[in-house]
């Protein structure tokens, strides 16, 4: 069905992506493709596409598959028919019904009388029958085009299907309908995604990553269980090597002791026996030599177990690297933040809830805000942030500082630099090169510190905005996570709740993703 042959791809800028890949995707193959932010799946199911074109190597593919991407602001000008790729056949049929018959007409509709009546089915079917087939998609929110896309598979019934991060924006509605789309989906997929229960319903794990493409006879389960004995495997290798170069720095020692005795014991007798002056000088010459021979000796040999040492420190996972090392917030536990008594917003003569919500946000909280797409979840953030005031019923919140990070980490200023933006955050106590040593324990070394923020992947982005709430020190007394999880990798979405686990403030969750609830420890929600 598709077959990649020795396929390198390079970014504009002459940057190689990946190269030499091989690997072949057949019929009724579902694959679930793995890989940390930067390694170019997304890049990799555009080639599998044909969007993109190889540097070199060859693509075969029997016939185009059907591509859904993570992104959909580029298709903003389409009608909903346009994006479920029916446009013509229904511009055809409404032309025919209206006594406008051509052979151009009947040669797009292809006799595909049903195509109207199948759209409609498919968009109820995703929750959207209330959206006409000739609304433009940038009326839209994030989801309705998720969902639209993904309505257009049943539309179109294709052979191979390429999906890329499909969960995000959905709500757990839209989940399980993915969910049980993927479960039953017979011929060939490829899915791009950071959320294991989907990743759980395919039989195999393809990881891209710097050694190209690994192939895991398995499902997400056996590649976790695998690369938890890699790992494994990898601590006691580097156990080892630290071992033997502790061993030859302590073998180095010995042996220039014994040198240094013995030479001191030649001197002497040397010194006793009136040997002449110039063979005395030939002789310590001689003994110089050796020392120096025998220290360059160790030196090549603990370097080269020092370089191996270094080179698998690297491939160590990054995540104990990160934690969010901040005091603690000065709010005791379990005092009240925010008290609301029947709240709600009113647009117009309607109220956003059918009934006013009572709660409280108490400090050390760990709570999530539940509800469907469209149902005020943002709304409701900015209420308890003070962005916006209720129209109906009371609120009274005590002071407390807060930090709001969305899925794309707007709190992070976009026109600074990356050592810039921790400037920013640094209350003065740290020194230039305290600054530069956190930067690099979130992986940004001196190649990054001058790139624009704005350039960054979610990941890095991410890694950004918790080494500046490192720099800080003073943790905030809330942390609001809305979506957060949208544009992050499996490393990344570990590496966020690592640090989120080692935070004692109160913290507010907005994700469809229940495996992240759950690990964050939530004990409470607002469920709208």
């Amino acid at each position: 069905m598709l077959a990649f042959q020795d396929v390198t791809y390079a970014h504009p800028n002459k940057d190689v992506l990946f190269s030499g890949l091989h690997f072949t995707v057949d019929r009724g193959d579902k694959i679930a493709l793995i890989g940390p932010n930067g390694a170019g799946k997304s890049t990799l199911l555009r080639l599998m596409a044909g969007e993109l074109q190889p540097l070199s190597g060859s693509i075969r593919r029997e016939a185009p598959p059907y591509y859904i991407p993570q992104h959909f602001g580029q298709f903003d000008h389409l009608t909903v028919g346009e994006a479920l790729r029916a446009g013509d056949r229904l511009h055809a049929l409404r032309e025919i019904l209206a006594g406008n018959v051509t052979d151009d007409l009947m040669a797009a509709l292809n006799d595909d009388w049903a195509i109207e009546e199948r759209c409609q089915e498919a968009l109820a079917h995703w929750g959207l029958g209330n959206i006409g087939l000739d609304v433009k998609l940038e009326g839209l929110s994030g989801g309705q085009k998720t969902r639209v896309f993904l309505a257009g598979i049943a539309v179109n019934q294709p052979a191979f299907l390429l999906l890329d991060e499909p969960g995000n924006h959905l709500d757990a509605a839209g989940r399980a309908l993915l969910r049980d789309l993927i479960g039953g989906w017979r011929q060939a997929l490829v899915l791009v995604s950071h959320d294991a229960s989907l990743l759980r319903l395919l039989p195999v794990v393809y990881e891209l990553g710097k050694k190209g493409i690994t192939v895991y006879g398995g499902d997400f389960d056996f590649y976790k269980a695998q690369k938890e004995l890699e790992q494994d495997a990898l601590q006691q290798d580097l156990r080892s090597r630290e071992k033997a170069l502790r061993k030859a720095r302590e073998t180095e020692r010995e042996a220039m002791e014994r040198k240094q005795k013995l030479d001191a014991r030649g001197r002497k007798k040397q010194d006793k026996s009136n040997v002449p002056t110039i063979t005395l000088n030939t002789l310590r010459n001689n003994a110089e030599k050796s020392t120096a021979s025998l220290k360059k000796a160790h030196a090549e040999k603990m370097g080269s177990i020092s370089e191996e040492v270094d080179r698998l420190r690297k491939e160590l996972p990054d995540i104990d690297k990160m934690k969010l090392n901040v005091d603690d917030s000065a709010l005791h536990k379990g005092k009240i933040l925010v008290n609301a008594q029947h709240l709600n917003v009113r647009f117009g003569e309607k109220t956003l809830w059918p009934e006013g919500h009572s709660f409280q946000v108490r400090s050390g909280d760990r709570l999530a805000i539940r509800g469907g797409n469209g149902s005020g979840k943002t709304t409701m953030i900015r209420l308890l942030l003070g962005q916006l005031s209720p129209s109906e019923g009371e609120m009274v919140c005590a002071g407390f500082q807060a930090v709001y990070i969305d899925q794309d980490y707007s709190y992070l200023d976009g026109s600074l630099t990356v050592y810039e933006q921790a400037q920013k955050h640094n209350p003065g106590a740290l020194e230039e090169h305290e600054v530069k040593t956190r930067l690099n324990r979130f992986l940004f070394g001196p190649e990054d510190w001058n790139k624009p923020s704005a350039a960054l992947s979610g990941g890095e982005r991410m890694r950004l905005l918790l080494c500046v709430l490192n720099i800080g020190t003073k943790a905030p007394d809330m942390i609001v996570l809305d979506e957060p999880t949208n544009n992050l990798d499996m490393q990344n979405v570990e590496i966020l709740t690592a640090a989120m686990n080692g935070y004692d403030g109160t913290l507010i969750v907005v994700s469809h993703d229940e495996a992240f609830l759950e690990t964050l420890g939530v004990n409470t929600e607002i469920a709208l």
